[in-house]
């Protein structure tokens, strides 16, 4: 209830996309409905599953992984920064992390993409913002991190991995997300910036 009333944008996103992707593995009907196919949204069909994408996930895995981070930084960075703040954030990074898998596989009939990958990846990299000095663990190396030192490495990886293609995990959403998540805080948070560097020259000095 707490989370509800302090955090409630959150609390909706998460409780919504747990309910709605464990209602999906027993409904490929929904997958179906909301997972986003490039070649159809490019010639402006089902153009929603850009957000309901993000409403499902392909496994339990894939479910567990984005909502424990979402968990870790999705609350806190909307008690920071305000609820219609946090919601757009979320919002245009779940859409704009989608775009440019919607331009590369636009001709591609078979390719098709869910999770909130992109959204999630739009709100840790505004929460590091905010917090460039938290620890953070790059999988499979059980060594924190700073924040600050995090999200270059992470999106160092995330470029290498597209270019790779040896998974099914959709890496420029991510890229996108975290860009995404960056450019539309310094846009809506006013102070975001100066209290970035502020938090800098301090730990420096």
């Amino acid at each position: 209830m707490e989370y509800l009333i302090h955090t409630p944008v959150a609390s909706i996103i998460f409780l919504l996309t747990i309910v709605t992707s464990i209602y999906a593995f027993n409904n490929q009907d929904l997958y179906g409905k909301f997972m986003l196919h490039p070649y159809s949204v490019s010639r402006r069909f089902k153009v929603y599953t850009l957000l309901t994408s993000g409403l499902i996930h392909a496994d339990w895995m894939h479910l567990i992984f984005n909502m424990m981070t979402f968990y870790f930084f999705a609350f806190q960075l909307e008690a920071m920064i305000g609820s219609w703040q946090f919601a757009t954030i979320y919002i245009f990074g779940l859409i704009l992390s989608d775009i440019p898998s919607v331009i590369k596989h636009k001709n591609d009939m078979w390719y098709n993409s869910l999770g909130a990958s992109g959204a999630i990846s739009a709100v840790l990299f505004s929460y590091i913002l905010f917090q460039p000095f938290s620890s953070m663990i790059i999988f499979p190396i059980p060594i924190p991190i700073w924040a600050i030192i995090f999200g270059p490495l992470y999106l160092v990886y995330c470029v290498y991995a597209s270019k790779q293609s040896r998974d099914n995990i959709n890496h420029d959403a991510h890229f996108f997300g975290a860009l995404t998540g960056l450019i539309v805080t310094v846009l809506i948070v006013p102070g975001a910036i100066p209290h970035f560097i502020a938090q800098i020259l301090a730990k420096i000095g």
